[in-house]
């Protein structure tokens, strides 16, 4: 059975939906034969490919996935269905019913990329990015987990200086499903004066902020004991109170080491001294630009996974990246972000480390190799499309050692 949030070893229980068979005719359901003889453990995988980048980072996933999960006695079936602008094209909306009906029903969401120039005139409830909103807040998945890692063997694709990039490792703990990107009254109308306005309210409850602090400070407690709360506590209110409620969350994790800063500081600090934080835990929107700043400091955006989870039901995993339509089926794309998210997944949606270990030292070996897309080329390295890089990590995958627990 999957397990969620694996920061704690609790499991759940299938989110169980009525009785009911989608309707969607053109979803795909593929089963994978796995190499073990006899695979012990069997997952249901959806697969949201999306847009632009997206089939082809999400078809190079797959392949690794199944083939680290095969070499561990585990064996899925792949659902494959549609979302974003394609699912617009397809279905009129960018989150068709039987989309997230397939997603809920599966023990793990692995999304590429949606959005493109196509669909971005489109009026709100049809862009392609509500339907991603839409989904997590389906799935429930509150908590973002967005590493930021420079790699030893990518330090040199850092835009800052080799001694303020090395050794960065930082956890971005994004509180996902409230905040202002949900937050109601929002909408457009006009002020006292008559003038034309555009308004969203940034609100969070007590038991929001306590889920994700929590989420947070057991993730700090498994990596360097070190949680920053990033606010703007001397001016917003709901700041005020996202300070109150972590200072109070605090109190049960005295093995922690917590500090608070205000978000334009962390901008500031991330950039100057990035290895200063370890674990930073923030609201949605700070969270969402404060990840993105921190992808770039690895070097390219096209390297950095992420896992949202929620307290049941499948997780939902992705690059952080986007569509890139600009080189969409040029086999340009940098696959690495998806597979290192296919990682994730082993490892925070079904609780499968081995297998995950097995892709993370792939990747790893795959890039000693001096294999590199165009987004992490530098000179001396091997320039490669994104089927080839796949194809070398898989060759790693089968030969690499994966590391110890």
């Amino acid at each position: 059975m999957a397990a969620c949030l694996q920061l704690n070893t609790k499991t759940f229980r299938p989110v169980v939906l009525p009785n009911s068979v989608p309707k969607f005719s053109a979803a795909k359901a593929s089963r994978i034969r796995c190499s073990a003889a006899s695979p012990s453990k069997r997952y249901s995988i959806t697969l949201l490919p999306g847009d632009g980048i997206g089939p082809e980072v999400i078809s190079v996933a797959k392949n690794v996935l199944t083939l680290a999960a095969s070499l561990e006695g585990i064996e899925f079936t792949f659902q494959e269905m549609p979302m974003g602008g394609a699912a617009l094209d397809l279905t009129g909306v960018p989150l068709p019913d039987e989309t997230l009906f397939a997603a809920k029903q599966s023990d793990a969401v692995l999304l590429g990329a949606i959005g493109g120039y196509k669909w971005d005139a489109n009026e709100k409830h049809l862009k392609p990015e509500t339907g991603l909103l839409k989904i997590r807040e389906g799935l429930k998945v509150f908590a973002n987990l967005r590493p930021a890692t420079v790699l030893p063997q990518l330090v040199d694709a850092s835009t800052l200086k080799k001694e303020v990039a090395e050794g960065v490792d930082v956890m971005v703990v994004r509180e996902l499903t409230g905040g202002i990107y949900f937050g109601k009254p929002r909408g457009f109308g006009k002020d006292e004066n008559g003038a034309e306005i555009g308004f969203n309210t940034e609100v969070y409850a007590k038991y929001e902020i306590d889920r994700i602090a929590r989420v947070a400070f057991e993730t700090a407690r498994k990596r360097r004991g070190k949680i920053c709360s990033v606010d703007k506590a001397n001016v917003l209110e709901a700041s005020m109170f996202w300070r109150k409620c972590i200072v109070e969350i605090s109190s049960e994790y005295p093995d922690v080491e917590i500090s608070h800063m205000y978000v334009d500081n962390a901008a500031m600090q991330l950039v100057r001294n990035p290895k200063q934080f370890d674990t930073i835990v923030t609201n949605n929107i700070f969270g969402d630009i404060l990840s993105d700043e921190a992808s770039m400091i690895t070097g390219s955006i096209g390297m950095l996974p992420s896992a949202s989870l929620g307290e049941s039901g499948p997780g939902l995993f992705e690059p952080i990246h986007g569509s890139a339509p600009d080189i969409a089926g040029q086999d340009k794309a940098n696959p690495l972000a998806t597979v290192l998210s296919a990682a994730m997944l082993l490892k925070y949606g079904l609780g499968e480390e081995s297998a995950a270990k097995r892709i993370e030292a792939a990747v790893l070996d795959t890039l000693n190799k001096g294999f590199r897309t165009g987004d992490i080329y530098s000179s001396g390295t091997k320039l490669v499309g994104c089927k080839e890089m796949g194809e070398e990590v898989l060759k790693s995958v089968e030969s690499q050692v994966p590391a110890a627990v």
